[in-house]
């Protein structure tokens, strides 16, 4: 069997299911040999123009996320740096799955909007970070997920804010 078709088999929804699945997978998954390694493996699976940069999650917590890319071939732009889009593929990958582990159960989210400014040449590996206030409840509300990504000196190289929608999950 696919390895696509075997997972939508043996998860539930992100979009109808009682559980935060994020934050499930990650929780069980992180602390293994090879776990977060699995769980970016899954990521990618679900969303795979995501996987096309390669990045690694590197932590997952309560209102906050850490993941990273390293620049090669395929990532960079004629100037020799990260192209545009793969660091606003990183900045949303990271932005998503911080909101992603916050929600609360009975909660789901979309991406509305994407801005980001780019303050500087990307090049080697690039961390994004995402820090976010807790979200209390699965109302219908907007937030905006601000993340930042460094070099490997700690210089911003981008800013990126999602314009999140949260709201209750389907029930079917």
């Amino acid at each position: 069997m696919e390895m696509r078709g075997l997972i939508g088999r043996l998860l539930p929804s992100v979009e109808t299911g009682d559980r935060n699945m994020v934050r499930t997978l990650w929780d069980r998954f992180s602390t293994v040999p090879g776990g977060k390694r699995l769980f970016g493996r899954i990521i990618g699976l679900v969303a795979p123009y995501t996987a096309t940069i390669g990045a690694h999650v590197e932590e997952l917590r309560l209102g906050y996320a850490r993941a990273s890319i390293v620049e090669r071939h395929a990532l960079r732009n004629p100037f020799r740096s990260v192209h545009a889009i793969a660091l606003a593929n990183l900045a949303e990958l990271c932005g998503n799955l911080a909101i992603s582990y916050s929600l609360p159960d009975d909660a789901r989210f979309i991406v509305a909007g994407l801005s980001i400014d780019y303050t500087k040449k990307a090049r080697g590996e690039i961390v994004a970070e995402c820090r976010l206030d807790p979200i209390p409840d699965g109302q219908r509300r907007e937030h905006q997920v601000a993340v930042e990504l460094t070099d490997r000196a700690g210089e911003v190289v981008a800013r990126a804010t999602l314009r999140t929608l949260v709201g209750p999950k389907r029930r079917d």
